[in-house]
């Protein structure tokens, strides 16, 4: 999964977010453990599904604060 900046997931909804949360989870303990396990390759993918997540959990935040519009609020 690549890299997805804060602007294009400022268009998504709550749900979508909350999907791509859980996704990026799953794909983040399957890399710790091949990382405990001696088989990753790529330790950068670690940084970046870390970084995703808190990006994500950042877009929540200010929707929450309504520093940035819901789209799903919106008529």
């Amino acid at each position: 999964m690549a890299t997805t900046s804060a602007a294009e997931l400022r268009t998504l909804s709550r749900t979508e977010l909350n999907a791509r949360v859980v996704e990026l989870k799953e794909e983040l303990f399957g890399l710790r453990f091949a990382a405990a396990t001696g088989q990753l390759e790529s330790h950068g993918r670690l940084r970046e599904a870390r970084k995703d997540i808190a990006r994500i959990y950042t877009v929540l935040q200010e929707r929450n604060l309504g520093i940035v519009p819901d789209p799903d609020k919106e008529n």
